[in-house]
């Protein structure tokens, strides 16, 4: 459930707004009856707005209720100063909202404020029509879970685990841009802390953790040498010393920088990023929690927002393989893929069915285990925050996994590197689109159609949109 602050806006005129004043309100109700309707929480600021004091009076107390939106509302004719005056008492997303009467200029006064609002920078969504339409309602809807969306990164801290990983500029973000444009400090937490905290986790957690694996996955497949049941344990006690850091640093999501120190030398933390991401762990039903792997700052935040939208763990994979033959890719991944994609079930008897670990191979000296599944078919979104010449953009396509019969899968799967993770996907941008525009390594993905939602985001974030695939 959002918060969502309504102000109406009415004529300045007295003797006007005393033959309006009924309607304006009449329409607000019809507003807020929608919102609540869509399941949110809405905050009326008062009687309409009739002058400037009135607006920032109104805006003030909308403000202090620290809502997810604040929509303004036009039933009439408003003077757009009152809107501009509103506008620079609110912070956060913006929405104006009128109605189509043709008795009443509610869209006029709507175009006299965003225009006002446009001169002065104020960045704002727009939506006119009668809300008790279903398409109308929708798209107030859509507009609530990007905003949501938005609000919810203002405040948050994210973990770096680790620095830059294999010179990866594309996962890389800055401190201070982050803070600027998202409301979200960096806490920089060295790797060692992981496996300080991992050597002091009891050894009855990570037991119950490794035996929790072994009894519900498809298979855990010991060789000995680079998975054992003491490595897998480890890193069962890495995924708790995570846990630990999360709770003890408030992070709101994060991201582990792994190779090649950690992969190295001291395990991969496969297990704990699957785990973090998934809404469940040997313990019980959870929230998931967004790690990236190579603390890719940028998926991280893409997946974040994903996350935040969706309700449901997001995804970070890398553009592995394109099977030209056939126009598809394989995303594929070390361990990353949380179990929940398996299957995308909130029972983890269902996933962990479908899933397999692996030993590592020799891009990991240290050993582990890989969480291996292919993922479930479906229709997916596919996006990625990334930045060009200084600037953020978020590319976004839509798309969807599939899978085929067992030979075919085994054949694809076994062209690139087995027992990791798998995702065949068809994408709606073309191969040559992304492979000439797409700015990282890195995609990640949400189930379900959310474009809309990433598109609103974009425009609230004042970041460029780059459509890869059909609008």
């Amino acid at each position: 459930m959002s918060r969502i602050a309504v102000l109406s806006f009415s004529d300045g005129r007295d003797f006007v707004n005393r033959d309006v004043a009924a309607f304006v309100a009449e329409a607000e109700h019809r507003v807020a009856t929608a919102l609540v309707a869509l399941g949110h929480e809405v905050v009326a600021s008062g009687p309409p707005v009739t002058s400037t004091d009135e607006a920032v009076a109104a805006a003030r107390k909308a403000a202090a209720a620290q809502p997810d939106l604040t929509v303004f509302h036009y039933a009439v004719w408003s003077f757009p100063h009152f809107s501009v005056a509103a506008a620079r008492a609110t912070a956060g997303p913006l929405s104006l909202v009128s109605n189509l009467d043709p008795a009443y200029p509610g869209m006029v006064a709507l175009l006299g404020a965003g225009g006002s609002l446009d001169q002065i920078g104020r960045r704002h969504q727009r939506i006119a029509g009668d809300v008790s339409e279903a398409a109308i309602a929708d798209r107030l809807g859509t507009l609530v879970r990007a905003a949501a969306a938005v609000r919810a990164l203002e405040g948050t801290t994210f973990g770096r685990i680790g620095g830059r990983s294999m010179g990866m500029y594309t996962a890389v973000g800055r401190t201070d841009e982050w803070m600027t444009k998202f409301g979200i400090d960096v806490e920089e937490i060295d790797q060692w802390e992981v496996v300080r905290r991992a050597d002091a986790v009891e050894a009855s957690r990570a037991r119950a953790g490794r035996e929790w694996i072994e009894r519900n996955a498809a298979g855990v497949h010991y060789d000995g040498t680079q998975l054992t049941p003491e490595l897998l344990e480890r890193q069962v006690r890495s995924y708790h010393a995570m846990r630990e850091l999360i709770d003890e640093w408030g992070l709101a999501f994060s991201g582990i920088k792994g190779q090649p120190e950690l992969t190295n030398n001291f395990v991969t933390t496969n297990v704990a990023e699957a785990f973090l991401n998934d809404p469940y762990d040997w313990e019980g039903p959870k929230a998931p929690h967004v790690c990236a792997t190579e603390v890719d700052m940028d998926g991280a935040l893409t997946m974040q927002l994903m996350h935040l939208i969706t309700g449901t763990p997001s995804m970070l994979a890398d553009m592995r393989h394109y099977f030209a033959d056939r126009d598809r890719w394989d995303l594929v991944n070390s361990g990353q893929h949380p179990t929940w994609w398996a299957a995308r079930s909130d029972d983890p008897a269902a996933n962990l069915a479908r899933t397999s670990f692996y030993p590592e191979d020799f891009y990991f000296p240290a050993g582990g285990a890989s969480v291996h599944h292919l993922a479930a078919a479906g229709e997916m979104t596919f996006a990625r925050l990334s930045r060009r010449d200084g600037r953020y953009r978020l590319q976004l396509t839509k798309g969807e996994f599939e899978q085929y019969d067992d030979a075919t899968n085994e054949d694809l799967m076994s062209q690139s590197t087995r027992h990791w993770p798998h995702a065949f996907t068809r994408f709606d941008a073309p191969a040559e689109t992304l492979i000439d525009r797409f700015g990282a390594n890195h995609i990640h993905v949400a189930p379900g159609d959310i474009t809309a939602e990433l598109e609103l985001v974009a425009g609230l974030l004042d970041i460029d949109l780059d459509r890869l695939g059909a609008a």
